[in-house]
């Protein structure tokens, strides 16, 4: 895993300025992450990603999944980033293009 310079340069300014304890923990120790796609609603855009695509596109893009799953309605609202960050980046599939749009 890498880390940039300024993740680095953060941590080390926290550390100086607040102790190692503070600097150890979680930024927002508590805060459980809202999951806006449950296991099931998960194999959706999944599943998605290995059907054709829509008429007119080469592949899915992150965008046209989202759209398609609040169209399906597996979801009220769900973004791109969702679908790519959360959903998809956990499996090692390529069926989508790495651009969001």
């Amino acid at each position: 895993m890498e880390v940039s310079t300024a993740t680095v340069a953060r941590e080390r300014r926290r550390f100086c300025e607040e102790g190692l304890g503070v600097a150890l923990m979680p930024k927002k120790p508590g805060r459980p992450r809202r999951r806006v796609l449950d296991g099931r609603a998960e194999a959706h855009p999944i599943a998605l990603s290995c059907s054709d695509p829509p008429e007119g596109r080469e592949r899915w893009s992150m965008r046209l999944l989202a759209d398609r799953m609040v169209e399906l309605g597996h979801v009220d609202t769900v973004s791109h980033e969702t679908v790519v960050r959360r959903t998809l980046k956990k499996t090692p599939s390529s069926h989508t293009s790495s651009a969001s749009g």
